[in-house]
């Protein structure tokens, strides 16, 4: 019976991961949809009905469950700490010194955004890998697929792709994500990934290369497209970089790949 509703699923320090699951339960493949840095937005959920509408169980967890986060993460706070964060010259970023003094000028709650979940973002995204694998546990344990897939857009992105080497997705999608921590891990994916980038994205497009030579190396599957002219978050029809065009033919893509390897 395909249906949607909010669930919480338990993780490994003992937390619940809240959820939203959409699609038919009896479904043999699920997908596992990762958030962007906004938590689990309208974005997110709409996402997931269209995957679900083409026969799969779906799975978001909001990677910011836990209560502190609940109340630090909404979407109001990231969206003053980024503009802060924005003010901020690239060529500071790294000058710890240059930061803790722009950082004054904000407010507590935006300091503790930047702090840790832009400046501490690594300690963080470990965290998050275990609960996405906890969320994997969980589908597999009540409705036994006997396909996964994922895909996950910017910060999620980036946790999409480094899951996938760590657990057997069958499919792999990244929405202009960064590459794993250690390409190496590559060598472990069990089923080809679909990366989707903006043309206009120097920071996360200066990994593809390396990226694509480690899928070379160990003989494994990837297809690649590049939209020029786009931004960052481009399929984000909610956010200042959306591209109708570009996404609309990014899901065209989306959808695709996921019926090819998982139906």
């Amino acid at each position: 019976m395909e249906r949607e509703e909010s669930i919480e699923y338990p993780t490994f320090d003992g937390s619940s991961v809240k959820s939203f699951l959409v699609g038919d339960r009896n479904s043999k493949s699920a997908v596992i949809v990762i958030q962007e840095i906004w938590g689990l937005s309208n974005f997110i959920k709409n996402f997931s009905r269209r995957l679900s509408s083409l026969g799969l169980l779906v799975l978001a967890p909001h990677l910011y469950s836990r209560k502190e986060e609940l109340d630090l993460f909404t979407q109001e706070n990231i969206a003053m700490a980024m503009k802060l964060f924005s003010e901020i010259p690239s060529d500071k970023r790294e000058d710890r010194e240059f930061i803790k003094a722009a950082l004054e000028r904000g407010t507590p709650e935006q300091r503790e955004v930047i702090t840790r979940l832009m400046m501490s973002r690594g300690q963080l995204e470990e965290r998050m890998v275990k609960d996405l694998a906890m969320g994997y546990e969980y589908l597999n344990t009540n409705f036994k697929p006997s396909r996964f897939g994922v895909v996950g857009f910017c910060m999620g992105g980036g946790l999409s792709f480094r899951i996938s080497t760590q657990l057997p997705f069958d499919a792999t999608t990244v929405y202009y994500g960064a590459n794993p921590p250690d390409l190496k891990d590559i060598s472990r994916m069990k089923g080809p990934m679909l990366g989707l980038y903006a043309g206009e994205d120097p920071r996360i497009n200066s990994g593809i290369p390396a990226a694509l030579g480690s899928f070379l190396e160990y003989k494994k599957q990837i297809e690649l497209k590049i939209y020029p002219n786009t931004r960052h978050a481009f399929a984000n029809n909610d956010g200042s970089a959306y591209n109708k065009d570009a996404a609309d033919d990014a899901w065209e893509k989306t959808s695709m790949f996921f019926k090819k390897h998982l139906l």
